[in-house]
């Protein structure tokens, strides 16, 4: 469990930003304890989320799973691996050898993105889309960080289509932040 420091209580205040929906916002809530003493407000998460898990694959992602698992609810995972994952059937796949690799009685649930490339195309985003295990598109600049080779050289130029099919589908774009 963690728990926050204690706020004065009229300080609290939730984001408005539509994340998920009423549904999603209304189940994180659940899994959230709130108590008001004397004017201050304790909030403790009992399951929290883990927004940029790297699981990688193979011996280092049976290594690093069951440590993620039981101290995470959801994670969402990062797809730069060797080779990235760059569609949504390879997501879909990464997920699968993810879940096996989780501890009996696990109810850990991997938030899969993809990789962003110069030649990922609109119609993988509305595919990626349609997986239902696609959450978001993680954007690497090439040659910024751990695997980023394969990573986006002309964001504006040739990415745009693919932008604005993000848009349409409602799929956010996950950005790495460096200092460069």
């Amino acid at each position: 469990m963690i728990k926050t420091l204690i706020l004065p209580y009229k300080v609290l205040s939730l984001p408005s930003a539509n994340v998920g929906g009423l549904k999603q916002v209304k189940a994180t809530m659940s899994k959230m304890d709130f108590s008001v003493t004397k004017g201050k407000m304790e909030l403790s998460i009992t399951r929290p989320d883990d927004w940029h898990l790297h699981l990688r694959d193979g011996d280092l992602l049976e290594a690093v799973i069951s440590h993620s698992a039981f101290h995470f609810g959801r994670g969402i995972i990062m797809p730069n691996l060797k080779p990235p994952i760059k569609t949504a059937a390879a997501a879909v796949a990464y997920r699968e050898s993810i879940l096996k690799a989780l501890p009996p009685n696990s109810d850990f649930t991997p938030l899969m993105t993809l990789y962003l490339t110069d030649t990922t195309s609109p119609e993988e985003i509305a595919v990626a889309r349609e997986s239902g295990v696609v959450y978001g598109v993680k954007l690497y600049p090439a040659g910024a960080t751990t695997n980023s080779q394969d990573g986006v050289t002309d964001l504006f130029g040739k990415c745009l289509p693919v932008l604005e099919e993000m848009v349409n589908q409602n799929m956010p774009l996950l950005v790495i932040s460096l200092i460069l």
